[in-house]
């Protein structure tokens, strides 16, 4: 039997994901916080996160539990409401600087030009015009001011060097191309606030955030989860969640219909742009993760990382609207309990090495299918999808023991 190492350091590390991805990880993490015994999510040591996973793992180290997270997130009555139209808001800041360049660039084009207009083309020539295009389309500067005023409470903090635990929020520098963890060494005076603003600001959708002279952008352009830092800084044990897989269209045809879930399109290039892009990201991230995280076990043998993420046929995941209320709530319901029956199923596997670290599952709290994350916020039906629940996991249970009996 394995020694129980009491004095391990707990990690959580989050990937990006948009809003979607952080009311995923929220719903997850609340199953978790629920299932584990001997730890809670707001004592662990390390936090990592990334684009929207900063956003969840800064308010986390900051001891606001995931439930709580929950109702922010989803319930429009909570006292304390994170709207994601506020992400939705032009950058009319960013629109005006680039506005203001048009006529100095348009007269340097034209002297440019006819300089030497036998040998320049008229597109070369007026090319340099590009420079006035936006750099994002919306601001994202209502994350810095949401957050500054949610960390003014008391018991919080808006500076890295005042949490009790680490936080990392991992950006990119735009002009190197490099990861960089603020609140690490050399990066630990920067708000909070400022730093989650800079790991979410996706190029192309958010302007670039400027930090003591530098640009920063979405820190998932260089890795999805980052779950190194908190290997580096001596994590015993990473628990990682990754909210975006690829869409397989045909698992998710053999599962059955139910009026709650979404109906995804034989083949997705039906979907247009949009979701031909959205596969084509997930499909990329998803695969450096997993490179990812075969490198983590051959550079720290002596770490446990655990990895939770939806599955490929998960087409509520896929095709959720975000900025509906109703949306969000039956996603982080939805996170909540499919969780809950992963915690189930892998709960063999999960065991010996929770053990390793003094922790355990609540198999009680996991075989009581009458828990809801938001009961306020049932959906129809929910009452006969957790019978149906509650079957296959006792036939799941019937199998597992008759196969151990067997010796297979």
């Amino acid at each position: 039997m394995a020694e129980i190492n009491r004095h391990s350091r707990l990690a959580v590390a989050l990937a990006g994901g948009g809003p979607v991805g952080g009311i995923y990880e929220v719903g997850a993490m609340a199953a978790l916080d629920e299932a584990l015994v001997g730890a809670a999510f707001g004592g662990f040591d390390i936090y990592v996160g990334v684009s929207s996973g900063a956003f969840i793992a800064s308010a986390l180290a900051n001891g606001l539990s995931p439930a709580r997270l929950a109702r922010m997130l989803v319930d429009n009555n909570a006292s304390e409401v994170f709207d994601p139209d506020l992400l939705l808001r032009p950058a009319f800041g960013e629109y005006l600087k680039r506005a203001q360049s048009v006529p100095p660039l348009l007269w340097g084009a034209f002297r440019h030009y006819l300089s030497d207009p036998w040998h320049l083309g008229l597109f070369e020539a007026f090319q340099r015009l590009s420079h006035a295009i936006p750099a994002g389309v919306f601001d994202n500067a209502g994350i810095d001011t949401l957050l500054r005023k949610m960390f003014s409470v008391a018991g919080c903090s808006n500076d890295f060097r005042e949490l009790k635990n680490q936080l990392f929020l991992v950006a990119t520098d735009l002009d190197s191309g490099e990861s960089v963890a603020f609140g690490g060494a050399g990066h630990d005076d920067v708000p909070i606030s400022t730093a989650v603003q800079a790991s979410a600001a996706l190029p192309g959708l958010f302007p670039p955030v400027q930090i003591g002279g530098r640009h920063y952008v979405d820190g998932a352009l260089i890795k999805t989860l980052h779950a190194s830092v908190a290997l580096r800084e001596g994590a015993d044990l990473v628990i990682c969640i990754n909210p975006l897989v690829p869409f397989d269209s045909g698992l998710a045809a053999k599962l059955p219909k139910r009026d709650h879930l979404h109906h995804a399109p034989a083949h997705l290039v039906e979907g247009g742009l949009p979701v031909v892009l959205a596969q084509t990201f997930r499909a990329i991230i998803h695969s450096r993760m997993r490179a990812g995280m075969d490198r983590y076990k051959h550079q720290y043998p002596d770490a446990d990382i655990v990895l939770f993420e939806p599955t490929r046929d998960d087409a509520d995941m896929f095709f959720t609207n975000v900025f509906s209320y109703r949306s969000r709530s039956r996603l982080c319901e939805h996170a909540y309990q499919r969780t809950r029956t992963e915690l189930y199923r892998r709960r063999h596997e999960l065991a010996p090495v929770l053990a390793r670290h003094g922790l355990s599952l609540d198999l009680a709290a996991l075989e009581d299918h009458r828990r809801s994350l938001l009961p306020g916020k049932r959906r129809p039906g929910f009452k006969a999808a957790a019978n149906a629940l509650d079957a296959s996991l006792q036939e799941l249970d019937r199998w597992l023991r008759r196969r151990a009996g067997s010796g297979a």
